[in-house]
């Protein structure tokens, strides 16, 4: 892995976000957990670069992200979709993810990543809200809460940037 300057970053957030996914990871050492996710976004606020990712709250991921202040954005070339496959359906309390999907786990900057992603972003935890009816305005979207389980936002400053 290569670290580079956050604003060396060139790719499209539509793209790598909207359509190839990611696996958001929270947490480091032995206490992590890894899914993969299909919202979120990167930009600046409070003078850092930042990314923000949302996560329901029955998925085990959130449990670990309550109690790290650390999470990390993986992402992977198409000849991996397998993985994010694997890991969106799979849950993390009681299958070993990594091994199932036939990825490495490693430490960069004290958050798990994994070795095949083709580009890392580690981050810390800076701020988090959680989405429900109260805080949509277009009523229109309470309609993809039917069971109201609302998403949590998280806001990460990014530390680090990587790219293998």
């Amino acid at each position: 892995m290569q670290k580079i300057g956050f604003d060396q970053l060139e790719l499209n957030p539509f793209t790598v976000i909207g359509n190839d996914n990611f696996l958001l990871t929270a947490g480091g050492g032995s206490d992590w957990n890894t899914m993969t996710a299909g919202w979120g976004g990167f930009g600046y606020i409070w003078n850092d670069p930042v990314a923000f990712v949302f996560v329901r709250k029955e998925r085990y991921t959130l449990q670990v992200l309550e109690r790290s202040d650390l999470f990390t954005l993986s992402f992977f070339p198409p000849e991996r979709k397998g993985v994010l496959d694997f890991c969106g359906t799979t849950s993390g309390r009681n299958t070993d993810k990594a091994a199932g999907a036939g990825i490495t786990p490693v430490q960069i900057d004290g958050a798990v990543a994994f070795e095949e992603a083709n580009l890392i972003m580690t981050c810390r935890k800076i701020a988090e809200s959680v989405m429900d009816e109260s805080t949509l305005i277009d009523s229109g979207l309470k309609a993809l809460y039917p069971q109201e389980d609302w998403h949590r936002m998280f806001i990460g400053r990014i530390l680090g940037v990587y790219i293998n």
